[in-house]
């Protein structure tokens, strides 16, 4: 392990103690107002020498110059900061104070994580150029790294290249993944609405039905992958919600029918071809029956995307801290979505799992009511931050003190 693990793990009581803090107050996308405030306090402490709010409405930046001072090569940092509408259904002193809204994905330890590094690197300097550590807003379906973005984060603060990191559950703690393309899948989300004729489940010849319509559609659109989809691409079509009638209603025919769920993809020639086929089965399928139907297809988040050269960077920092045998450099992608995928559509960079899975409590998975992020990887996910600041802007032979023949 590196110098930067050995005086991290030297704070782990007090991160641990920040991010339960954090846990037991959470805050949805863009109303993160406390947790913004806790981060700039904590920032304050840790002697970076500028923080910046307000980005992104509640976004965060911290500047932290290495020993050359203002300057020179600029690396940025990233950790989402939002929870989840989710009721917490844990009984630790941390849990959750906020009904209905819990830090269910994490987003708690990454902050924390994000401002262990900054206390480790604006204690030690030792590297040469400026870090730009970015705690984010609303990940979690309201895109606030693409509103940092239209901010003005990149013109502000002109980093080279960028990189984040997520705790995976279904990792070993302390083993690292990462590869050199996609790590997550674009999400994309879609709205049907069928109508016919409403009418009395008695007479149906009389009516047009679109809970019939309904039926077919759910089925049909599971050929849109198996029949349009090369087999050496992914996708995914997930019609998740119908919504028809009323169930006290038991004999009338409704006028009209939604179903609602999410497409995934890799590639943007497989998401085009899924949201033109989709719109065609639909509205073919309708009209058979004699109905009409009108599909809205919204992108949300492209798929995150790693840069080759940035990946092979992080992974080589990654090896150094943990080693090769806990590091996977060909991780498989997720069908999960993330929405730093919109950082990465401006700049170079990178997208690390680091795991987490749990020994001594319940190994919950993302998104559950019993979720709880694992506070011993604290130390190493802050070394892995600092470390890809450290060997992505090196200090000179000179500058290290490092003699040269």
């Amino acid at each position: 392990m590196s110098g930067a693990y050995q005086r991290l793990s030297a704070l782990h009581g007090e991160l641990t103690a920040l991010r339960r803090e954090l846990h037991a107050m959470p805050e949805l996308g863009f109303q993160e107002t406390r947790t913004a405030a806790r981060v700039v306090e904590a920032l304050r402490l840790c002697g970076v020498d500028e923080i910046h709010t307000g980005i992104g409405r509640t976004g965060v930046v911290a500047v932290i110059h290495g020993r050359g001072g203002a300057g020179g090569r600029l690396l940025g940092l990233r950790a989402d900061m939002d929870a989840l509408p989710l009721q917490e259904d844990n009984d630790f002193a941390w849990r959750s104070a906020s009904p209905g809204l819990m830090h269910a994905c994490g987003h708690d330890g990454h902050t924390t994580m994000l401002i262990g590094a900054a206390r480790y690197l604006a204690q030690t300097r030792a590297f040469d150029g400026t870090a730009v550590l970015i705690f984010q807003p609303g990940e979690e379906g309201y895109a606030g790294a693409r509103e940092m973005i239209n901010d003005g984060l990149f013109e502000r603060f002109p980093v080279e290249s960028v990189y984040a990191m997520h705790n995976w559950p279904q990792m070993p703690a302390g083993h690292i993944g990462i590869n050199r393309g996609a790590m997550m899948a674009a999400a994309d989300q879609v709205e049907i609405v069928l109508t016919g004729r409403g009418g009395h489940g008695a007479h149906p010849h009389l009516a047009v039905d679109p809970v019939l319509m309904a039926g077919h559609v759910i089925t049909a659109v599971q050929s849109l992958v198996s029949r349009n989809v090369a087999p050496l691409d992914q996708a995914v079509v997930s019609l998740c919600s119908l919504r028809a009638g009323e169930p006290g209603a038991f004999s009338v025919i409704p006028r009209e029918a939604r179903l609602s769920g999410t497409v995934r993809s890799f590639r943007p020639e497989v998401q085009l071809l899924i949201e033109q086929r989709l719109a065609e089965l639909v509205q073919s399928l309708a009209q058979g029956f004699g109905g009409s139907a009108s599909v809205s297809y919204q992108r949300l988040y492209p798929a995150t995307i790693n840069s080759p050269a940035e990946a092979d960077f992080a992974a080589d920092v990654a090896e150094r801290l943990v080693g090769a045998a806990r590091l996977n450099r060909e991780l498989p992608p997720s069908m999960g979505s993330e929405d730093f995928s919109f950082m990465l559509q401006v700049k170079p960079g990178a997208y690390l799992r680091l795991g987490q899975a749990r020994t001594d409590a319940e190994n919950c998975g993302l998104h559950n009511p019993r979720y709880d992020f694992n506070d011993e990887v604290l130390p190493l996910g802050a070394a892995l931050f600092a470390g890809l600041v450290e060997q992505g802007l090196p200090l000179s032979p000179s500058e290290s003190g490092v003699s040269t023949p």
